[in-house]
């Protein structure tokens, strides 16, 4: 089972480990306020209260030993950037830093952060994304440059062949699958319709209004396809 410790419950520290928990992951929970500890500490496998800047504190509670470290820890920079050094030391696999701004987040990856997340930045950029495109179901940022979109097929498809979008020629995005939900209910179970209906499309596949594509391209690219 993989073991991940959370440094820092604030409420994205905190929601991440409970999440984490839910996923049957093994979580540590760590940070200096025990009222923190005792909120998280029914949702997660440990839940201590101790001072992440002291090494023999992390220690003790086999810090050194997880698969994924993440420091989350919030206002405190002096003291997410010291643990982060301290975890690097012990010899922490994967170190995930959360930034508050991105000078932070650069002084996290020279340091040895081996990922550096800024929740807030991130969010405002997917909920940019949804308001620009009222046609994108979801969005996952694979790297700074290129996402994956779930993208309800836009008017200017319906009726056209995979072939004659020229998703790749026009548009320089490539489209992975189509999902759609099935209208048809099932035998063993007629309460319940079947789950979505995922295919690889071939050229001559016609889009249908209730198709959601599934495609992947570079950002600038993606936010070129049609919005209506």
């Amino acid at each position: 089972m993989q073991k991940i410790a959370v440094i820092g419950l604030g409420r994205f520290g905190m929601a991440l480990a409970r999440k984490l928990g839910e996923s049957r992951v093994q979580v540590i929970a760590i940070d200096r306020v025990q009222q923190l500890v005792n909120e998280i500490k029914n949702d997660v496998d440990i839940a201590v209260q101790l001072d992440s800047t002291d090494r023999q504190a992390l220690l003790s509670q086999d810090v050194d030993k997880v698969d994924v470290c993440v420091v989350s820890i919030g206002e405190n920079f002096e003291a997410s950037l010291l643990t982060t050094v301290l975890v690097k030391q012990l010899g922490v696999k994967h170190i995930v830093c959360r930034a508050q701004t991105a000078l932070h987040a650069e002084i996290f990856r020279q340091i040895g952060a081996h990922q550096v997340v800024q929740p807030e930045q991130e969010a405002g950029n997917h909920i940019a994304r949804r308001l620009a495109n009222p046609k994108l179901a979801d969005v996952i940022p694979l790297s700074s440059e290129f996402s994956l979109v779930e993208l309800h097929a836009p008017k200017a498809f319906h009726g056209q062949s995979v072939r004659d979008i020229g998703l790749r020629e026009k548009y320089n995005v490539n489209l992975v699958v189509v999902k759609r939900i099935s209208d048809i209910q099932p035998t063993e179970n007629p309460t319940k319709t079947d789950p979505t209906i995922i295919e690889v499309p071939g050229p001559d596949r016609v889009i249908a209004p209730d198709d959601i594509l599934v495609l992947v391209g570079a950002n600038e690219a993606l936010a070129h396809l049609p919005k209506a």
